[in-house]
């Protein structure tokens, strides 16, 4: 393929998984359009709030207009073929289908425009965690060669003993990575893909160290928490090793949030992070056009050239 940007490849694969898994079949005609849409609306959600033609936050409100557009006329489509062809349309398991039959104790069924909202925040919250903590576990492996090795061997000794009539990978396989369960937790604490998150305090709580009064609303600062040396040695040290049998103090490890804010995407994220991972790792190598390109923090922490790079397949690949 030439010179490629690896992340924009790497969310376009992940913004087609999380499309399938919610509207399925019906994703693959506005899936393009779609996640230029998204990408524009994820800009927007950081950006100082100008509603002016030019700005961010302008354009991503106009993306969001044209989201709702298309996710409507996916809804009156999936209903209008429920009609012709019965009841017995539209019982694939996705996500869709789900927020049109659910109802609460009164009867009372999701009405289009919140069928909408709800998926425009999880198609967006779905695929962007995942596609920037494998780029960047990625880069981080190939700067530091003992830890690549490390996670390839181990993904390697778990290739073979994959039984030659099953195809693919299995949960089996998945809960034996735990050198790259460890890779994964470390870039999540060196990169901090949420940077932030603002609360107001229900009750007077301390933090860290500071009293929160009730009613004060304040802004958690989640990198600082997460390069404080007092919680991990030399923070700043990409060094997977450090998570083995090491389980963080609550509110010292807070990439897909806590509590009740707490990421219900949390464990398909690492399940996609790890199945790439492991297919990457053994079958190719990431060559970076300017490794030394400048890192942009905003909306979401990221090399500037969205990591420009050529794939290599390796010479003697896993047959897995």
């Amino acid at each position: 393929m030439g010179e490629i940007e690896f992340l924009t490849k790497i969310r376009k694969l992940t913004f087609k998984i999380i499309m399938y898994i919610f509207l399925s079949s019906e994703s693959e005609r506005v899936v393009d359009d779609l996640e230029k849409e998204y990408t524009h609306l994820n800009h927007g959600i950081r950006a100082m709030a100008i509603n002016i033609p030019g700005f961010v936050y302008h354009r991503a409100r106009k993306a969001r207009v044209n989201l709702v557009t298309t996710l409507q006329s996916v809804l009156d489509e999936r209903r209008r073929k429920r009609r012709v062809e019965g009841k017995n349309y539209g019982r694939t398991k996705v996500m869709m289908n789900g927020l049109m039959e659910v109802e609460d104790e009164s009867g009372r069924k999701l009405r289009d425009e919140e069928i909408i909202d709800i998926l425009i925040m999880y198609l967006n919250a779905g695929h962007e965690s995942s596609a920037h903590i494998v780029m960047w576990s990625v880069v981080l492996l190939q700067q530091h060669p003992e830890f690549l090795e490390k996670a390839r061997k181990e993904q390697e000794e778990i290739s073979k003993r994959i039984p030659p009539t099953q195809e693919g990978l299995t949960l089996k396989e998945y809960r034996q990575m735990e050198y790259l369960s460890n890779v994964t937790d470390e870039t999540l604490h060196l990169i901090s893909f949420s940077l932030m998150a603002f609360r107001e305090a229900r009750q007077d709580v301390e933090i860290n160290g500071y009293i929160i009064l009730k009613g004060w609303k304040v802004l958690l600062w989640f990198r600082s928490i997460h390069l404080d040396p007092e919680i991990y040695p030399d923070p700043k040290r990409f060094d997977p090793s450090r998570w083995k049998d090491f389980k963080p103090r609550p509110g010292t490890f807070l990439p897909f949030g806590r509590g009740g804010r707490f990421c219900p995407g949390n464990d398909l994220a690492k399940l996609e992070i790890a199945i790439f991972l492991h297919y990457f790792l053994l079958n190719y190598r990431l060559e970076r056009v300017d490794p030394k390109a400048p890192t942009l923090y905003l909306p979401h922490t990221r090399p500037k050239d969205n990591c420009l790079a050529r794939i290599r397949k390796l010479s003697s690949p896993s047959t897995a």
